[in-house]
C-alpha cells in the first residue's frame, strides 16, 4: 500500500494540480474517490469538517489545502523538484492568482455554461460552498465577461512561451505549471467554445502536450474505510513548534478553531500543535479514525481561539 492516499475527484483542477506533482515525482498512491455534496462524513471524519478537496492522508496527518500539499510532498519528495530556477517564492505566490482570478474565469465560465444540467442538491450544495466568493445563480450571464478574462490570462500563459521555451520558467517543468494547466484543462474540458477562444494561441498547445506527457504517477484505487483504517492505525508525526513571535499570541495545547478565508468555511476545531509563519496544525479526535493531526497552510486560513 503506498504511504500517499489523496482524498479527491477526477474533475477537481487543484486535485489534477496535485497529481502532477506525483506524475513529476514519479510517486506511488492511493486514491479514494471523495463525496462531492455535503455532508461529507468519509472524509470529515479525518479533517474535522474541512470540506474542500484534495485532501492528502500520509498515516494520521492530514493536509489540507493543495498549496500545503505541495509544499509537503516536496520536503518528503525533493528531486525532482517542483520549484525550478530557484522559483519557490514565486510559485507559492503565484498560486492566489491561479486559485483565484484564473480560477474565477475558467471554473466560473465552466459552470455558467453547464448550469441546467446541475442537479437541485449540486447547485445548491455550490452555492452554499462558494458563498460571496463566486455567486453561483448570476454565473449564466456573466459567460462573456468570464470568457473575455479566461482569454485575457491564458494570453499571459501564451507570451511567457513566444520565446520558445519548453515550460514558464525554460526547460523544466514545475508548480508553476501546474497553477496555470489544470485551469486550462478544466475549461477545455467543460467549455464547448474554449478550443476556439485559445486557437489564436500558437505556443500553448505543445505546452499542454508536454505537461500531460509527465503523468499522473501510479494510482491504486482504496476505500474511504481503508483510509480510516490506516489513520487508527497510525499516529501523528507533527512537529511540536509554535512561534511565540506570532501576533496571535497562541500556545502549544491552546484549543483554536481554523477556518478558509475564502470559500467552503468551516470552521475545524482542535488542540493547537504547530504554528509557524507557513503551516498551522491541529491534533484531534474521532470516533472512526482516531487521534490525527490536521494540518493547513497560513495563507488563506483564519485561525481564532475558542471561546
Amino acid at each position: 500500500m503506498p504511504e500517499i492516499i489523496l482524498h479527491h475527484f477526477d474533475a477537481s483542477p487543484f486535485a489534477e494540480k496535485i497529481r502532477l506533482i506525483f506524475g513529476l515525482k514519479d510517486l506511488s498512491w492511493a486514491s479514494v474517490d471523495a463525496e462531492l455534496i455535503m455532508p461529507k462524513p468519509k472524509l470529515t471524519a479525518l479533517t474535522g469538517g474541512y470540506r474542500k478537496t484534495p485532501v492528502m492522508q500520509i498515516g494520521a496527518d492530514i493536509y489540507c489545502d493543495s498549496r500545503l500539499i505541495a509544499v509537503e510532498l516536496e520536503r518528503r519528495f525533493p528531486e525532482p523538484t517542483i520549484f525550478p530556477e530557484e522559483s519557490r517564492g514565486l510559485s507559492l505566490a503565484l498560486s492566489s492568482w491561479s486559485d483565484h482570478d484564473l480560477h474565477i474565469a475558467s471554473s466560473g465560465s465552466a459552470i455558467g455554461v453547464n448550469i441546467h444540467q446541475f442537479p437541485e442538491s449540486l447547485m445548491r450544495d455550490r452555492k452554499a460552498y462558494f458563498g460571496d466568493f463566486m455567486n453561483v445563480e448570476g454565473l449564466e450571464p456573466e459567460i462573456p465577461h468570464l470568457t473575455t478574462q479566461l482569454r485575457a490570462h491564458v494570453h499571459l500563459i501564451e507570451q511567457q512561451l513566444t520565446d520558445g521555451r519548453s515550460f514558464l520558467l525554460g526547460s523544466e517543468p514545475g508548480l508553476i505549471d501546474f497553477h496555470a494547466y489544470v485551469e486550462v484543462w478544466t475549461a477545455l474540458a467543460h467549455i464547448p467554445f474554449a478550443k476556439a477562444l485559445f486557437e489564436p494561441f500558437k505556443h500553448l498547445p505543445a505546452w499542454i502536450a508536454r505537461i500531460q506527457k509527465i503523468g499522473r504517477g501510479q494510482r491504486i484505487e482504496i476505500t474511504s474505510e481503508d483510509a480510516h483504517a490506516i489513520a487508527r492505525q497510525a499516529s501523528p508525526k507533527v512537529l511540536r513548534e509554535v512561534d511565540r513571535t506570532d501576533a496571535l499570541g497562541l500556545a502549544d495545547g491552546d484549543e483554536i478553531i481554523v477556518t478558509p478565508d475564502d470559500y467552503g468555511r468551516v470552521p475545524v476545531s482542535g488542540r493547537l500543535v504547530t504554528l509557524t509563519v507557513h503551516e498551522v496544525a491541529i491534533e484531534r479526535e474521532d470516533e472512526v479514525v482516531g487521534t490525527v493531526a490536521v494540518h493547513f497552510p497560513r495563507i488563506g486560513f483564519r485561525i481564532s481561539k475558542t471561546d
